[in-house]
């Protein structure tokens, strides 16, 4: 339960005096109330659990799937060595982010709806009109 960790660390030592924080989450399981109550005790998961308000993305979501590939991208192309100075990965990522900005980036999907209704039967059923 690394998250909850991350969470605790980000409303307690990051974000100390918000009174509120937006937490965007995919839907998998380990990112429920819940399972914070799994990690720390109660009071302390209450706690936590007031300050924030938690918002899903869609499961079936294009921006997510852009974003997580970004994410992957900027990790094997900048941040795969080790990096020993905070100042030095910052200019890595500016400089990235600079140039993908630069290019004007954009994402070829090339998974159609007619590939989407074969693999993925259940969300993507076919309509007979």
């Amino acid at each position: 339960m690394i998250r909850n960790h991350c969470i605790r660390s980000q409303l307690d030592d990051y974000y100390p005096d918000a009174r509120r924080v937006h937490l965007v989450m995919d839907n998998l399981n380990t990112h429920r109330e819940a399972s914070l109550y799994e990690t720390c005790k109660p009071a302390k998961a209450r706690r936590l659990l007031d300050r924030l308000e938690f918002h899903d993305t869609p499961r079936h979501c294009r921006w997510l799937n852009r974003a997580e590939i970004e994410l992957s991208a900027l990790s094997r192309q900048c941040l795969a060595d080790r990096i020993h100075q905070m100042s030095t990965m910052q200019t890595r990522v500016t400089n990235r982010e600079d140039a993908r900005n630069k290019l004007q980036a954009t994402a070829n999907w090339q998974f159609t709806t007619a590939d989407a209704r074969i693999k993925l039967r259940s969300p993507y059923p076919s309509i007979n009109t």
